[in-house]
């Protein structure tokens, strides 16, 4: 992973919780779409993408974000998202509505 953005995952029954820390822009946000990726299971129905810990969300990292549920979707796996209401990328969510297209939530609990 670049130095801008960490991806770890945890998989419990057939959920997946991918975590992203730091930051995805045009820099790195194919090398963290396929980390994503990689690290979800086949077997995996949800996938709970994790930005909590993320600082920066530019318009590529928006159009990854936007991809991976589309491709998920395909592979009929449900894709929601973490970003708490006092997250630095919180004002992208709404403002490029994905939070009316993609599940949010303000926590992973």
């Amino acid at each position: 992973m670049t130095d801008l953005a960490h991806v770890d995952a945890t998989t419990v029954d057939s959920t997946t919780i991918v975590r992203v820390r730091g930051e995805i822009d045009l820099s790195n946000a194919a090398e963290v779409r396929d980390a994503i990726g990689a690290a979800v299971p086949d077997a995996t129905t949800s996938i709970v993408l994790d930005l909590s810990d993320t600082a920066y969300l530019d318009s590529a990292g928006i159009a990854m974000i936007f991809r991976l549920a589309e491709r998920l979707g395909y592979n009929r796996q449900e894709l929601r998202l973490v970003v708490p209401p006092d997250a630095p990328i919180r004002a992208v969510i709404r403002l490029t509505q994905m939070d009316r297209i993609i599940p949010t939530h303000h926590s992973v609990d």
